[in-house]
């Protein structure tokens, strides 16, 4: 009985793994893009909140779109090192 339920508990903990490794996968194979996203979507990128994706909208709204990641960094509360977190997990196509 014991070993059942040890090898139902090593099945569980393998079903979580993997289940968040796939959306870890889902994020690399699926970036966001940048100049179409919502504030929503954006706040799930490292580094962006709620508050940080309204200000990327504003900015690209103001200033127009982003055409790489280093463009980020116009706006107020991202830096460099915000953007190389982020680097892997956005696009900018129009």
């Amino acid at each position: 009985m014991n070993m059942t339920l040890k090898g139902m508990l090593v099945a569980l903990l393998l079903s979580v793994s993997l289940g968040l490794s796939s959306n870890v996968l889902a994020q690399q194979l699926a970036p966001i893009n940048v100049n179409t996203a919502d504030a929503e979507l954006l706040a799930e990128l490292p580094g962006v909140g709620p508050s940080r994706a309204e200000a990327i909208i504003e900015e690209r709204q103001a200033s127009g779109a982003f055409d790489s990641a280093d463009d980020l960094t116009r706006v107020s509360g991202i830096g460099s090192a915000t953007v190389d977190r982020m680097r892997d997990q956005v696009t900018f196509e129009d």
